[in-house]
């Protein structure tokens, strides 16, 4: 066909297609205008516009909002309805999920049965926990185990998770030792509601001696006479975790000197893993002498994991096994366990055949695939090099994926400026619990798909989820590359640390937006930036240029460069500076005198759980990043070095915000 007959086409298409565009344009404004409706709850304007969403593509969503909006009131006939219009669709299953939780609000079981069976995303802790409560009312089956695994991953206490309990308590399946030790749980996240809610099950005639221990713990446990009765020894405990939050050392003081005697082995535990906890977070040198005064045994997993990082943190190779070891196996199968274990268990001290098992394990869990995988290729000697990339995605696969209906909408909506939407739906459509549930192949054509429309978050989680193969382009994609690396190199930025960066702070999303206020690809706060344009010569900048990719990637690079230089090019120091703020990490880096550690012991010490998977993923990012720049063999415990006190002769710069 000859050129010019090409362009005629074009434009004849591109006439033919106006008309569509401008009757497409008008729907999305009502698509959009719909979504701020449903954000506040104008059920009125909902029900007017919904008929005017009719062949759209994203015209679910509208049938949705219209019916959640309004679910109160609606009829059982109107909501089976809808999910026979539906049906199979992510706007169904996520109905159903409202459906099943305003029903087990209203006890209304025998409704909630006839519709839990077809509930498939299966992923709402409250709605499993109505379910286990229904199941326990209605035939008595026996779910406590489950009851008790739901209930204590809740950070609060829901209702349905708590009915479960209370349930299975009634029954005597649960005892009273399981509700306390959810009280606990409750009190160590700082949730004193739930935490009253939780008690009343099995002491609600506690409620004033409870509320002086959580909100006056020091007068609590001074002017308590101690007791060996159940409820005033739980009442300590819960005592001992709050003033143990502002100071440890006190509170190990009285439960050393006047209540340890009066507790439970199994109490002392808890309250020594709390103690201790507390004092690790605070990189106290205290903290292994702390958790020494009880079995790791009678601690949670999440005391055991602060012993092990405290132990750590002053090579103390055996303390740190075994609180491994005294981990349930959901936690110690983490790559993080899996790999400090197998460091221990290598020190000379230990046996040949430990040596052979820790090397077995680092075997096993050595990839590219995270932070510690990769140390474990290096402790065993291996490169980190790329791994083949895995067959080309054949016409076929891609168009089923482009043809994907789920897909189509989630695209749709992230385009339309509907990114929550969006994301949800991709994210059910990709599930493998999903209908269609998709293998390794139909991920990669999804992530394709999404790295050919440029929304790299799906690109970059979709392709992560594959199991057998890893395709790094998918995973680390180089958006922007030449602005990246161009400005990058001209301040003396490694390329890849930048991309690492940004890859974290996000998932190059151009109009990325934290609930604190950091905006654009490398997710810089409006005063961070007015300080950073001063300091780089930017005149004339105004907060609203962050949304600007230049001017984000310029700022955020000049941020990141000052504060690469205050910590002596340390990569880990920067990384937990950028995310926290540079004071912290100065904090974090210990007393002048102390020895150095090596950066993973230091950043799995970072006490804010946030940062500290911030900075692992961050040098993660980076050496990926410059294996496939450079094409070379790259190493992570490089870049990760050693972490000590600042020297005395370089003072920090005061001046970073």
């Amino acid at each position: 066909m000859q050129f010019r007959t090409i362009l005629t086409l074009i434009g004849l298409a591109g006439a033919l297609a106006a008309p569509l565009a401008g009757a497409q344009s008008a729907s999305d404004a009502v698509l959009l205008e719909m979504s701020q409706a449903y954000r506040k709850g104008d059920t009125a304007r909902l029900t007017s516009l919904l008929p005017e969403t009719r062949g759209h593509v994203l015209a679910p969503w509208a049938a949705y909002w219209a019916l959640s909006a309004r679910l109160q009131t609606a009829s059982a006939d109107e909501v089976a309805a809808f999910f026979s219009q539906y049906r199979g669709t992510y706007q169904e299953d996520r109905l159903r999920n409202d459906w099943l939780l305003l029903l087990g609000q209203r006890r209304d079981w025998a409704a909630y049965a006839g519709v839990a069976n077809e509930f498939r995303m299966n992923d709402d802790r409250e709605v499993r926990c109505y379910t286990l409560a229904m199941e326990h009312i209605l035939a008595k089956v026996d779910s406590a185990d489950e009851v008790k695994t739901q209930w204590y991953a809740q950070k609060d206490a829901g209702d349905g998770c708590t009915l479960a309990a209370q349930s299975h308590l009634a029954a005597g399946l649960l005892s009273e030792a399981d509700v306390w030790r959810k009280a606990r749980l409750t009190t160590e996240a700082r949730q004193l509601t739930s935490t009253r809610r939780v008690v009343d099950l099995v002491a609600p005639d506690a409620a004033a001696a409870l509320n002086e221990a959580l909100k006056q713990s020091e007068r609590f446990l001074l002017k308590r006479t101690p007791s060996s009765q159940r409820q005033t020894q739980e009442l300590a405990v819960l005592a001992l975790i709050r003033w143990a939050e502002s100071n440890p050392a006190n509170a190990a003081q009285v439960l050393q000197q006047r209540w340890s005697q009066h507790l439970s082995s199994a109490q002392r535990a808890w309250a020594w893993g709390a103690i201790g906890k507390q004092a690790a977070q605070k990189l106290s040198e205290d903290a292994p002498g702390y958790f020494s005064q009880a079995k790791p045994t009678g601690m949670s997993d999440d005391h055991l994991a602060w012993r092990a990082r405290a132990a750590l943190r002053q090579h103390k190779w055996n303390d740190a096994l075994d609180a491994i070891n005294a981990m349930s196996a959901d936690a110690a199968s983490d790559s993080t366990w899996t790999y400090w274990r197998a460091r221990a268990m290598l020190q000379p001290e230990r046996s040949e055949t430990e040596h052979t098992q820790a090397r077995q394990a680092l075997q096993d869990l050595a990839s590219v695939r995270g932070f510690y995988p990769m140390l474990a290729l290096e402790e065993l000697g291996q490169p980190i090099d790329p791994p083949a990339a895995p067959a080309p995605l054949t016409t076929l696969e891609k168009e089923r994926a482009r043809s994907n209906p789920g897909l189509q909408r989630a695209l749709a909506a992230i385009a339309l400026g509907l990114r929550s939407e969006g994301v949800k739906e991709w994210n059910y459509t990709t599930n493998l619990h999903s209908p269609g549930g998709m293998t390794d192949r139909e991920l990669l054509a999804a992530a394709d798909l999404a790295c050919q429309h440029s929304v790299w978050d799906r690109c970059i989680n979709t392709s992560e989820r594959t199991r057998s193969v890893i395709d790094l382009v998918q995973r680390f994609p180089m958006p922007h590359r030449q602005a990246v690396v161009e400005r990058s190199e001209a301040i003396g930025l490694d390329p890849a640390y930048v991309y690492g960066l940004i890859r974290q702070e996000s998932r190059f999303i151009m109009d990325a937006r934290s609930v604190v206020g950091a905006s654009g690809l490398m997710q810089v706060m409006p005063a961070t930036a007015r300080w950073t344009a001063k300091k780089i010569g930017l005149t004339d900048f105004k907060t609203h240029q962050l949304h600007d990719r230049d001017t984000n990637i310029a700022i955020g690079t000049g941020y990141l460069k000052l504060v690469l230089d205050d910590f002596a090019g340390s990569m880990p120091l920067a990384a937990a500076a950028y995310n926290a703020g540079p004071g912290r990490p100065r904090a974090w880096r210990g007393q002048a005198g102390n020895p150095s550690l090596e950066a993973a012991i230091w950043a799995e010490n970072i006490p804010f759980n946030e940062t500290r998977d911030y900075v692992k993923k961050v040098l993660a990012n980076t050496t990926v990043y410059a294996a496939m720049i450079t094409g070379q063999t790259q190493s992570l415990k490089s870049r990760l070095g050693l972490i000590g006190p600042r020297e005395i002769s370089t003072p920090d710069n005061r001046e970073l915000p």
